[in-house]
């Protein structure tokens, strides 16, 4: 893992932003590589494309992830640069009935650190699992090899309120999972999915090293806005650590 990387980890200010499995709009990831780099993100997640990495590398200096759900898919985007890789970002097959089950997540993990033994390795953990099953799941997945779990939750919240007490109930899957998942793995545990800058710090109490963010940015037309909210997840993690050197 690059140390950079490493350091976000360790300090609980680790932010991905994610520009969607399925997105291989060049105009579109490009917007949201830019945001992400003006904003003050830690990382991105991208495709799994070769030529999509080669051009966030000419907009960035921030470490790529590419995210795919095929061990194949990997090899090109890993030679064109790509500094790590996620087995997941389940959310976009959801909709179209498709499931990741525990077994196949780690079939998935074997193969792909079979093949690609030495570049870091993120895994998502389903949250169709039952809570005890993904704490199950994430352990033998970095037995299989995982150097970052990642949690996930968003799409299968209904929060029934606005405001502030919706973003928490659109995000109470994914920080539960967290939070006991960071109990028994010695990797660091990303939450993602369905996060907003008020649940962000509720990430990192949980338990978390970081979180990843992806509709929230993804989905805007303005690349202002992108960044806004971009900057407005830094800064939420930048609070959780003065606090914590506070106390």
């Amino acid at each position: 893992m690059q140390a950079k990387l490493q350091t976000a980890f360790a300090q609980g200010q680790a932010l991905k932003i994610i520009s969607g499995l399925t997105n291989f709009d060049r105009d579109r990831v490009a917007a949201v590589v830019r945001a992400a780099d003006q904003g003050g993100a830690t990382f991105l997640d991208i495709a799994a494309n070769a030529d999509l990495v080669r051009m966030a590398k000419e907009l960035t200096d921030l470490p790529i992830c590419v995210s795919a759900v095929e061990a194949e898919a990997f090899v090109a985007p890993v030679a064109a640069g790509a500094d790590l890789i996620e087995i997941g970002n389940f959310d976009a097959f959801y909709a179209q009935g498709i499931r990741f089950e525990a077994a196949e997540v780690l079939a998935l993990t074997q193969q792909t650190r079979a093949l690609l033994p030495d570049i870091t390795l993120s895994v998502t953990v389903p949250h169709i699992l039952a809570l005890d099953e993904q704490v199950a799941l994430a352990e033998a997945l970095v037995a299989a090899g995982a150097d970052i779990i990642q949690t996930e939750g968003g799409t299968s919240s209904a929060p029934t309120h606005s405001g502030t007490l919706g973003l928490i109930e659109k995000a109470a899957p994914t920080l539960a999972a967290a939070r006991e998942i960071s109990r028994v793995v010695s990797v660091p545990v990303l939450c993602a999915s369905g996060l907003s800058d008020v649940t962000a710090p509720m990430a990192i109490a949980a338990g978390a090293a970081g979180i990843g963010v992806g509709s929230a940015v993804n989905k805007l037309d303005n690349e202002l806005a992108m960044v806004a909210v971009v900057r407005s997840l830094a800064e939420a993690l930048q609070t959780v650590n003065r606090a914590a050197i506070a106390r």
